[in-house]
Protein backbone atom coordinates (compact mmCIF):
# COMPACT_ATOMS: atom_id res chain seq x y z
CA UNK A 1 0.00 0.00 0.00
CA UNK A 2 1.19 3.48 -0.87
CA UNK A 3 -0.07 6.70 0.65
CA UNK A 4 0.44 9.99 -1.15
CA UNK A 5 0.14 13.46 0.35
CA UNK A 6 0.29 16.57 -1.81
CA UNK A 7 1.28 20.03 -0.64
CA UNK A 8 2.33 23.38 -2.04
CA UNK A 9 -0.88 24.54 -3.66
CA UNK A 10 -2.29 28.02 -3.18
CA UNK A 11 -3.35 31.27 -4.78
CA UNK A 12 -0.94 32.95 -7.19
CA UNK A 13 -1.17 35.69 -9.80
CA UNK A 14 -0.82 34.92 -13.47
CA UNK A 15 2.85 34.67 -14.39
CA UNK A 16 3.81 33.44 -10.95
CA UNK A 17 5.24 30.13 -9.80
CA UNK A 18 4.39 27.33 -7.41
CA UNK A 19 6.11 24.08 -6.51
CA UNK A 20 3.93 21.14 -5.62
CA UNK A 21 5.29 18.29 -3.56
CA UNK A 22 3.99 14.76 -3.17
CA UNK A 23 5.31 12.77 -0.23
CA UNK A 24 4.95 9.00 -0.56
CA UNK A 25 4.99 6.33 2.08
CA UNK A 26 6.26 2.87 1.31
CA UNK A 27 9.74 1.55 0.89
CA UNK A 28 9.50 0.84 -2.82
CA UNK A 29 8.62 4.34 -3.95
CA UNK A 30 11.68 4.27 -6.19
CA UNK A 31 10.11 1.44 -8.23
CA UNK A 32 6.95 3.39 -9.10
CA UNK A 33 6.24 5.69 -12.00
CA UNK A 34 4.75 8.91 -10.66
CA UNK A 35 2.34 11.35 -12.23
CA UNK A 36 0.53 14.61 -11.71
CA UNK A 37 -3.04 15.13 -12.87
CA UNK A 38 -5.46 18.02 -12.48
CA UNK A 39 -9.19 18.45 -12.37
CA UNK A 40 -11.06 21.70 -12.84
CA UNK A 41 -14.68 22.06 -11.65
CA UNK A 42 -17.07 20.21 -13.93
CA UNK A 43 -14.26 18.65 -15.97
CA UNK A 44 -12.53 15.30 -16.14
CA UNK A 45 -9.24 14.57 -14.45
CA UNK A 46 -6.50 15.30 -16.98
CA UNK A 47 -2.88 14.27 -17.29
CA UNK A 48 -0.29 16.95 -16.54
CA UNK A 49 3.12 15.27 -16.18
CA UNK A 50 4.74 11.95 -15.39
CA UNK A 51 8.17 10.60 -14.53
CA UNK A 52 9.43 7.04 -14.82
CA UNK A 53 10.67 5.04 -11.85
CA UNK A 54 14.27 5.84 -12.78
CA UNK A 55 13.64 9.52 -13.35
CA UNK A 56 15.12 9.24 -16.83
CA UNK A 57 11.86 9.52 -18.73
CA UNK A 58 9.35 12.32 -18.40
CA UNK A 59 6.25 13.34 -20.31
CA UNK A 60 4.02 16.40 -20.26
CA UNK A 61 0.73 17.48 -21.65
CA UNK A 62 1.24 19.95 -24.47
CA UNK A 63 -0.19 22.96 -22.65
CA UNK A 64 2.42 22.85 -19.87
CA UNK A 65 5.54 22.00 -21.86
CA UNK A 66 8.26 24.56 -21.21
CA UNK A 67 6.48 25.84 -18.09
CA UNK A 68 6.20 22.82 -15.76
CA UNK A 69 8.91 20.42 -14.64
CA UNK A 70 8.40 17.11 -12.89
CA UNK A 71 11.18 15.60 -10.81
CA UNK A 72 11.65 13.02 -8.09
CA UNK A 73 13.90 12.53 -5.11
CA UNK A 74 13.86 8.86 -4.17
CA UNK A 75 15.93 9.50 -1.06
CA UNK A 76 13.09 11.69 0.22
CA UNK A 77 10.27 9.60 -1.30
CA UNK A 78 9.00 12.78 -2.91
CA UNK A 79 7.97 13.88 -6.37
CA UNK A 80 7.77 17.55 -7.33
CA UNK A 81 5.98 19.64 -9.91
CA UNK A 82 7.61 23.01 -10.51
CA UNK A 83 5.08 25.28 -12.18
CA UNK A 84 6.25 28.52 -13.77
CA UNK A 85 4.50 31.15 -15.87
CA UNK A 86 1.18 30.08 -14.44
CA UNK A 87 -2.01 30.94 -16.30
CA UNK A 88 -5.63 31.19 -15.10
CA UNK A 89 -6.42 28.05 -17.10
CA UNK A 90 -4.01 26.13 -14.84
CA UNK A 91 -6.49 26.56 -12.00
CA UNK A 92 -7.53 23.13 -10.73
CA UNK A 93 -7.10 20.58 -7.99
CA UNK A 94 -3.79 18.84 -8.61
CA UNK A 95 -3.43 15.17 -7.77
CA UNK A 96 -0.35 13.02 -7.37
CA UNK A 97 -0.51 9.38 -8.44
CA UNK A 98 1.69 6.28 -8.34
CA UNK A 99 1.89 3.46 -10.89
CA UNK A 100 3.71 0.30 -9.81
CA UNK A 101 3.32 -1.45 -13.19
CA UNK A 102 4.53 0.79 -16.00
CA UNK A 103 8.13 1.02 -17.09
CA UNK A 104 7.87 4.50 -18.62
CA UNK A 105 5.99 7.70 -17.78
CA UNK A 106 2.29 6.80 -18.11
CA UNK A 107 -0.31 9.37 -19.15
CA UNK A 108 -3.55 7.51 -18.53
CA UNK A 109 -5.58 7.86 -15.34
CA UNK A 110 -6.44 4.17 -15.33
CA UNK A 111 -2.81 3.08 -15.19
CA UNK A 112 -2.31 4.56 -11.73
CA UNK A 113 -3.17 2.53 -8.65
CA UNK A 114 -2.64 5.06 -5.89
CA UNK A 115 -3.84 8.64 -5.56
CA UNK A 116 -3.45 11.52 -3.16
CA UNK A 117 -6.32 13.71 -2.02
CA UNK A 118 -5.23 16.69 -4.07
CA UNK A 119 -4.10 20.26 -3.54
CA UNK A 120 -5.86 23.34 -4.90
CA UNK A 121 -4.04 25.65 -7.29
CA UNK A 122 -5.75 28.93 -8.13
CA UNK A 123 -4.25 31.37 -10.63
CA UNK A 124 -5.78 34.84 -10.71
CA UNK A 125 -5.72 37.05 -13.79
Amino acid sequence: QVQLVESGGGLVQAGGSLRLSCAASGRIFSAYAMGWFRQAPGKERDFVAAVSWSGENTDYTESVKGRFTISRDSAKNTVYLQMNSLKPEDTAVYYCAADPHTWGAPKVVGEYDYWGKGTQVTVSS
